[in-house]
């Protein structure tokens, strides 16, 4: 596994991650010029837009009582945060500053605060190109807008293709890995018979969940996300109010190290802008092409609210969630950073530990068996909804379930750095291929934007009917059949006239 590893983490990886820091950080600050900063003007806005339900009026202009058909904005959100918050959160930040020092942290929130807008502008490219299945359910992502929006079919089935392998395969394999380390560092073994039993319980709860279906998932992560997030938050929370004083000197090392202003033995400037971009990526996954596909399951009344909803994501995820582990570790024992001995969850564990006690390393098993296990049923939804885009033989999906359990188990014999390596080869590749497609597409998202805009200046709840915009093509389901985006055909009239054709976006 060591040739393995030198090879797609020295050679591959180098090459792509090369280039791949950099097309985020253009399409960053590209898309957030082109929005005024989105991603920090409507920040309240992104607050109100992820308590919605979708609720609406009928014909006459009446209330409706019930939810209508796809899934809340929240439930959207928790099937992304599943897939962001977990691994990357606990293990990929404890990495990051195993092997590129404190100031891969500084890094990762460059890449939050950048990468907001590209969320949001992919988030709402995939809710406005989104289509319906059979049951109902609303679905869509990268691969509907690269076809739809561009007319690049080859490109979405490209794309398509590494998304499924890349979450239904090698993600859930990093989940498994980052729990067996867990477990194994909690009760001090690495034996193959505990990898053996870990792969097993996992396996058999994963099946149990993604052979019913995107509601099940979405009623699963909608209980496991929150709570198992909030208890490694208020565990953080309560370490650093005990240890407040050590705060200003963590940020200050972290930034100092970042810029060059305070070195680090064993890790130089270059090593903490890669982690930080690479481990950053994993986490928040922001122009990844990831959480489109997530966004576009919700029903809300416009295209923009859920790019709203991924932004607030990206944020909670790296700004809140990798915030605490980077400061609980710094806490820590000190670290040999830039050696060969990389580590991910077990340093994590041994930096709570060190803080709270023996309970911590425990609790945080216990954390992060089911943020992992949340990560494994979110990434299967990702690689269920482009394998749908690519074929709707159920012969090929019930196929493709075994593999994903396949890799499942997989996962706990691999080792950390080998499947991490994979991980970021996967991310890059992805990230290249989506970005390519929505720099482009740019435009639509601020006709959409001004259309928001317009709206809420008028003191009215936004509503978006492709009528309104009628220049845009192979919009499917936006025509007003959806009771969520039903309102009193004068505020329509007076939407569409203001935002008529030829007006400047």
């Amino acid at each position: 596994m060591e040739k393995a590893t030198a090879f797609i983490d020295g050679t591959l990886n180098g090459l792509i991650w090369s280039v791949v820091p950099w097309a985020l950080i253009i399409a960053g600050i590209y898309f957030g010029l082109r929005t005024i900063f989105v991603q920090v003007r409507l920040l309240p806005d992104m607050f109100k837009a992820i308590t919605e339900t979708p609720k609406g009026k009928d014909r006459e202009g009446r209330d409706l009582d019930e939810e209508y058909g796809g899934i809340s904005a929240f439930k959207a959100f928790t099937i992304s945060a599943a897939s962001r918050v977990g691994t990357g959160n606990v293990a990929g930040v404890a990495l990051a500053i195993s092997v590129g020092g404190p100031g891969a942290v500084f890094w990762m929130w460059m890449l939050a605060i950048i990468g907001g807008a590209t969320s949001f502008v992919e988030s709402t490219l995939a809710q406005l190109w989104k289509t319906k299945d059979e049951k109902g359910n609303y679905h869509g992502g990268p691969a509907y807008y690269m076809t739809r929006g561009l007319g690049w079919a080859p490109l979405a089935t490209v794309f398509s293709v590494f998304l499924a392998v890349t979450y239904g395969f090698v993600y859930n394999a990093i989940q498994t890995n980052s729990i067996v380390e867990a477990v194994g560092g909690s009760l001090g073994s690495d034996s193959t018979a505990l990898k053996a039993v870990v792969a097993f319980v996992l396996a058999a709860l994963t099946a149990l969940v993604i052979f019913g279906g995107v509601t099940r998932i979405a009623s699963w992560t909608q209980i496991i996300v929150p709570f198992m997030a909030g208890a490694y938050i208020l565990i953080g929370v309560w370490v650093l109010i005990v240890n407040v004083s050590e705060i200003p000197g963590m940020i200050s090392l972290i930034v100092g190290h970042a810029l060059g202003i305070k070195q680090v033995a064993g890790a130089a400037i270059g090593a903490a802008f890669t982690q930080g971009m690479r481990r950053g990526l994993f986490s928040n996954e922001a122009g990844m092409g990831s959480a489109p596909n997530a966004a576009a399951t919700a029903t809300v009344s416009h295209p923009v609210k859920q790019g709203l909803v991924q932004t607030l994501g990206v944020y909670f995820d790296t700004l809140v969630v990798c915030t605490i582990t980077a400061f609980l570790v710094l806490l820590g024992p000190a670290v040999n950073y830039g050696t060969d001995d990389v580590q991910g969850a077990a340093l994590t564990q041994s930096a709570l530990a060190d803080s709270v006690g023996a309970w911590g390393a425990h609790a945080l098993t216990f954390i992060l068996f089911f943020l992992a296990f949340s990560s494994v049923l979110g990434n299967y939804y990702l690689a269920q909804a482009n394998l749908e885009y690519l074929t709707d033989s159920k012969a090929v999906m019930t196929v493709f379930r075994v593999v994903v359990i396949g890799f499942v188990i997989f996962g706990a014999f691999g080792t950390v750095p080998l499947v991490w390596a994979l991980g970021d080869t996967m991310a890059g590749l992805l990230a290249l291929m989506n970005i390519v497609a929505i720099i482009p597409l740019g435009g639509v998202v601020i006709k959409l934007l001004k259309n928001f805009n317009e709206q809420r200046r008028q003191g009215i709840d936004p509503v978006f009917h492709r009528d309104m915009l009628p220049e845009l093509r192979n919009v499917e389901f936006w025509d007003g059949s959806d009771p969520v985006t039903r309102r009193s055909l004068e505020d329509r009239v007076t939407v569409r006239e203001t935002n008529a054709p030829g007006e400047n976006a």
